[in-house]
């Protein structure tokens, strides 16, 4: 089983400036709580084939994550697949949009994937991250704007 979430985000800073702060997965931590620690290999610009390992703390639990940078288009798209085995991944990006006065509109999205016992844990996970969708919107755009 499977299931997406989606949020829609308006930051009021231009479209290279939001996208070089989310494209560079180290910010999470300053809009996800739930991250709690995260690395990029190789060194360099984010690119196709960046990973991000990350520990992350879901309900009451700490897991490790390693994400792959699948798409990657400037001031246009960022795509990653988790490549860890965990119950529940995820598979999702960002979509930006350039709109006058300098402001940029984000979609933020994941398609979350119950493997094993994790399919029966997949439609909990959704239903959480699909109440905190607008929340995390919020977050993103208060830090986009922040950095």
């Amino acid at each position: 089983m499977s299931g997406q979430f989606e949020s829609t985000v308006e930051i009021d800073r231009p479209v290279g400036e939001v996208f070089a702060y989310l494209a560079d997965g180290r910010n999470d931590p300053q809009f996800s709580p739930r991250v709690q620690e995260i690395s990029k290999t190789p060194d360099g610009p984010t690119a196709v084939g960046t990973v991000f390992r990350s520990t992350v703390k879901d309900a009451g639990m700490k897991t490790g994550r390693e994400f792959r940078i699948t798409g990657f288009e400037p001031e246009k798209l960022v795509r990653w697949t988790e490549q860890s085995k965990n119950l529940v991944t995820a598979e999702g990006g960002y979509d930006f949009e350039a709109l006058p006065g300098g402001r940029t509109r984000v979609r933020i999205f994941n398609t979350l994937e119950g493997h094993g016992f994790g399919k029966l844990l997949v439609g909990l996970a959704l239903s959480a991250a699909r109440k905190d969708a607008p929340d995390f919107g919020r977050r993103i755009k208060a830090a986009a704007e922040a950095s």
